[in-house]
C-alpha cells in the first residue's frame, strides 16, 4: 500500500508537469497561428480567445494521451536509473506486476479522453465553425477598424476610417478604394453615416468629399466633388453550414453511417483506446540498459508513438474513403501495438530470468527486501 501511494503520487505529479508543458506549447502555437490569420483579416481579433479555447478542447484528447505515455515512461525510467527496479525484481515481483498500478493511474485519463473526444470536442468544433461563419457574413463596414486599412469580403474594396462614433453609425475621415473591371475608383470624405433604405438595403453615405475615376495604370482620371455620396454595403452571402464529419455530434455519426462519418467515429473511439495502449506500452519501453545509454529508450519510445499516431490517422483516412471497414479502421493499429507491447513484456521478463544474479538474489535476499515493499 505504501508503494502504491508513492507511485501514484509520482505519476500524478509528473503528469501535471507534462500536461502543463504540452498545453502551454499548444496554446502558444495556436495563438501565433490565429494572430497571423487576424493580421490578414481572416479572423476577427475579438474572437481570438474563444477560438483558442475551442482549439484547446479539440486537441485535448491528444494531449492527454501524450501525458499518459510520457508520465509512465519518465517515472519508470527514473526507477531504472535509481535502481528501484532492482529492488522490485529482487522482491520476487515481475515487470507485469506494474500493469495494475499503471492501469489504475490511466483509467481516469481514459474516461476524460472519452468524454472530450465523443462529446465536448465535436461541440467545440461546431462553435468554432459558427464563429467563422459569423465573421464571413459581416458587412464591409462592420470590418472597419479605426486607424486601419481593411479589405472587404469581396477583395475588391479597401476601407480606411480615422474614427467611429460610439453607436457605430457615424464615421470620420473616410478613404475608400474600389477596383472593378479594370477601373479604379478612389473616394475621400470628411465623414459619413450608415443609412438603411425602406427596402432593407444599407448604404454608407459619405459627406463633403471627392471621387477620382480612371483606368488602372492610366494617366487620365476624372475628379468629382460631392456633398453626399452613397457606397452600397453589399451583404455577404450566408455560407453553408459546416457539414464536415468532425463538426457533427457523435450520435449523428452513428445515425448516418457514411464512409466519412465512420472514419471520424473510428478516430473518436480510438482516442481512449490509444490512451490505454500507450500506458501499457510505456512499461516495457522504460527499460534502461546502462551499457547502451540512458536516452536510447526515450528515442525509441518517441519513434514508436509517432509511427502509432500516424498509422491511426492513416487508417482513419482509409476508413473515411471506404478503403477499409469501420472495424479495421478502429482496431487495426491498436491491435498491432498491443501485440508489440505483449512481445516487449515477454522479451523483458525473459531477459530477467536469464540474468545470473537474479536467482541468487531472489533465493537469499528476497525475504528481507520484500518486507519493505508492498505488493500492488
Amino acid at each position: 500500500m505504501l508503494f502504491q501511494k508513492a507511485l501514484r503520487r509520482d505519476l500524478f505529479n509528473t503528469a501535471g508537469v507534462v500536461f502543463a508543458t504540452l498545453f502551454t506549447i499548444m496554446v502558444t502555437t495556436t495563438l501565433i497561428r490565429l494572430l497571423g490569420r487576424a493580421a490578414v483579416n481572416k479572423v476577427d481579433s475579438a474572437d481570438l480567445l474563444p477560438l483558442i479555447a475551442f482549439a484547446s478542447v479539440n486537441v485535448l484528447p491528444i494531449l492527454l494521451v501524450l501525458t499518459l505515455y510520457v508520465s509512465v515512461l519518465l517515472v519508470l525510467t527514473r526507477a531504472y536509473r535509481d535502481s528501484e527496479m532492482m529492488v522490485w525484481f529482487a522482491s520476487g515481483l515481475s515487470l507485469t506486476a506494474w500493469i495494475r498500478p499503471v492501469l489504475r493511474f490511466a483509467l481516469p485519463f481514459v474516461a476524460l479522453i472519452a468524454v472530450v473526444s465523443l462529446v465536448v470536442g465535436p461541440w467545440a468544433n461546431q462553435q468554432a465553425s459558427e464563429y467563422r461563419r459569423r465573421f464571413e457574413q459581416r458587412e464591409d463596414v462592420s470590418m472597419v477598424q479605426p486607424g486601419q486599412f481593411r479589405e472587404s469580403s469581396s477583395s475588391n474594396r479597401v476601407f480606411f476610417v480615422e474614427s467611429v462614433s460610439e453607436d457605430q453609425t457615424r464615421v470620420r475621415n473616410v478613404f475608400v478604394t474600389q477596383f472593378r473591371e479594370g477601373r479604379l475608383t478612389v473616394v475621400a470624405s470628411a465623414g459619413g453615416k450608415i443609412e438603411t433604405q425602406p427596402d432593407g438595403e444599407r448604404f454608407l453615405v459619405l459627406e463633403n468629399g471627392r471621387r477620382w475615376d480612371g483606368v488602372w495604370g492610366g494617366n487620365a482620371y476624372r475628379l468629382m466633388e460631392f456633398d453626399r455620396y452613397g457606397v452600397f454595403l453589399k451583404p455577404s452571402p450566408a455560407p453553408a453550414p459546416d457539414d464536415r464529419a468532425r463538426a457533427q455530434p457523435t450520435m449523428v455519426l452513428i445515425a448516418d453511417p457514411s464512409s466519412a462519418n465512420l472514419g471520424e467515429l473510428a478516430w473518436r473511439l480510438g482516442m481512449p483506446i490509444s490512451g490505454l495502449v500507450v500506458a501499457l506500452l510505456a512499461v516495457p519501453l522504460a527499460f534502461v540498459n546502462p551499457r547502451v545509454g540512458r536516452s536510447v529508450n526515450l528515442i525509441a519510445a518517441i519513434l514508436i508513438y509517432v509511427a502509432y499516431n500516424n498509422a491511426s490517422g492513416l487508417f482513419k483516412a482509409w476508413a473515411s474513403q471506404g478503403k477499409v471497414s469501420f472495424i479495421v479502421g478502429l482496431l487495426a493499429t491498436h491491435v498491432l501495438v498491443l501485440a508489440l507491447t505483449a512481445f516487449l513484456f515477454w522479451r523483458r521478463t525473459s531477459l530477467l530470468r536469464l540474468w545470473p544474479w537474479s536467482a541468487g538474489v531472489r533465493g537469499s535476499r528476497a525475504p528481507d527486501v520484500s518486507a519493505g515493499v508492498a505488493n500492488p
